[in-house]
């Protein structure tokens, strides 16, 4: 019987946590893509969301205090939706609210396509709000005992996991204590990196597009091939 802390260590690289490496790339590259060609909305920022929306009021900007409220309560709404829908209908797929979304970015592109015309290069604030609906179901993709054990667009959390983890490795543990997370924080750094170039490049609605595609690639991955011979054929 394998040693736990030898399962561990194969868990930091194994087809679970390579897709987590994609989906918070996809959320790094999401989250560019709303603040870049917006107004600067975040759509997987709710600390900032929170703040903003309380002190937009004594910035006179109650404009945007607003916007952020509607951001929280679309991204709340797509953890609501897509942990019913796991519930309901995904029960032989762990990794179903990645087709949710996926249908959410699709629509938002053309959503943003058809409100822009001729003139793409922003995206507008109703596709942002089912982007931020969108992120808000994926961060159920990875459950453990009916609760997120992978929050992909959870920054600070996974950098204050990352922090202890270095210290306990300090203390006598080792490197799979804070890998991990490392790896999850570097891989949303990244797609927040390529977003930022492919915005230098691209109009709004393009870079819905190519998220949309990633999330395509991702759900597809999972349907087809992870919940066949991953986590549910053991």
């Amino acid at each position: 019987m394998p040693k736990p802390d030898v399962d561990r260590k194969k868990a930091l690289f194994d087809a679970e946590a390579r897709l987590s490496w994609v989906l918070a790339g996809l959320a790094g590259l999401i989250g560019a893509a709303a603040f870049a060609h917006t107004a600067g909305y975040f759509v997987t920022f709710m600390t900032g969301n929170t703040e903003r929306a309380i002190l937009g009021y004594f910035r006179d900007e109650a404009d945007m205090a607003v916007a952020a409220l509607g951001l929280i309560a679309a991204f709340v709404a797509g953890v609501v939706v897509a942990s019913w829908c796991r519930r309901r209908y995904w029960a032989g797929h762990p990794h179903g609210p990645t087709l949710l979304t996926t249908v959410c970015l699709a629509v938002a592109a053309g959503t943003d396509l058809a409100l822009y015309g001729g003139n793409p290069a922003d995206i507008d604030f109703v596709p942002i709000l089912l982007v931020a609906f969108g992120v808000g179901a994926l961060n159920t993709s990875f459950l453990a005992n009916g609760e997120v054990s992978v929050p992909l667009s959870y920054v600070t959390g996974t950098l204050v996991k990352m922090g202890q983890g270095i210290e306990r490795h300090a203390s006598g543990g080792d490197y799979a204590d804070w890998l991990g997370y490392f790896l999850l924080y570097a891989s949303f750094g990244f797609g927040a990196l390529a977003g930022g170039l492919l915005s230098l490049l691209v109009a709004g609605w393009a870079m819905l597009v190519t998220a949309t595609g990633v999330s395509l690639v991702a759900t597809g991955y999972t349907y087809l091939h992870l919940d066949r011979h991953g986590p549910l054929a053991e």
